[in-house]
């Protein structure tokens, strides 16, 4: 199967944007949020965001696959596909619990996986106003810029990005003492609470690495695309070929690719 990864960008892009109205539209003015099985919150603008990418996909592509959030947690299970079926990997709302309480950092992301990689991506942060894409071969952008990742090659003078997933304690007690020891080493380490964010970062060169652990495909498979586009490394902790299915990921500017294996990678 050939695909025409231009017309899909611009069918994606064309559901970003009526995704980021309507997020505006709500922002600051909700009626009702849920607290899911797993950590976490859901909100009706959760809900109607993936409804309406979801619609725009299905509508353009009928044979592609979709996975969303909220439907496979509606679900109870993430259902994978034939490596050679395409499938749209959809977050409505990434960082819902900062567009719960008002904070400006989120983001919808669409990714495209195929053939057991990521070739399309794009990620828009609404409250930001920036829009960020890729597909596989083209580079990265920012608003229609080209966009790249960091230099730096030294761990003490980075900036680097990370999450917690506090529902097992004794994943959070390991990722909390890898915190601890990369504070000591660094420059600084933020935590956004929106994962695509945090990647776009990476490929914008404004963090130097990002890494998270019990991550989902839809947390990833955009973020990771760009990252690549910008000039980076994606990997899993170990520094294994990246797959959106695994619940790990260290994304770096890969000047600083190997060092960060050794600090965080699982023994």
């Amino acid at each position: 199967m050939s695909l025409d990864l231009k017309n899909m960008m611009m069918t994606a892009q064309r559901a970003v944007i009526e995704s980021r109205a309507l997020l505006l539209d709500y922002f600051g003015k909700l009626k009702r949020v849920d607290q899911k099985v797993r950590a976490g919150l859901v909100s009706e603008a959760d809900i109607e965001s993936e409804k309406l990418i979801t619609k725009i996909l299905s509508a353009e592509f009928p044979n592609h696959k979709i996975l969303g959030e909220e439907a496979s947690y509606a679900k109870g299970k993430i259902e994978k596909p034939k490596s050679d079926q395409p499938l749209w990997v959809i977050d409505p709302l990434d960082g819902t619990t900062n567009y719960v309480h008002g904070f400006s950092i989120f983001c919808i992301s669409i990714g495209l996986w195929y053939k057991e990689e990521a070739v399309l991506g794009v990620i828009d942060a609404p409250a930001l106003d920036a829009t960020y894409t890729a597909i596989k071969g083209q580079g990265a952008f920012k608003n229609g810029l080209p966009i790249s990742v960091s230099s730096r090659s030294n761990l003490k003078d980075s900036l680097l990005a990370t999450g917690f997933y506090t529902e097992d304690l004794p994943s959070l007690t390991e990722q909390i003492r890898v915190f601890s020891n990369l504070m000591s080493k660094t420059r600084g380490i933020r935590r956004a609470g929106a994962a695509a964010y945090d990647l776009c970062m990476v490929a914008e060169g404004i963090f130097d690495a990002f890494w998270e652990k019990s991550l989902s495909p839809w947390d990833v498979a955009a973020g990771g695309v760009i990252v690549k586009e910008a000039g980076g490394r994606v990997t899993d902790y170990q520094g294994a070929k990246f797959n959106i299915f695994d619940n790990n990921v260290l994304a770096t500017n890969k000047h600083l690719h190997q060092t960060l294996v050794k600090e965080i990678g699982l023994k």
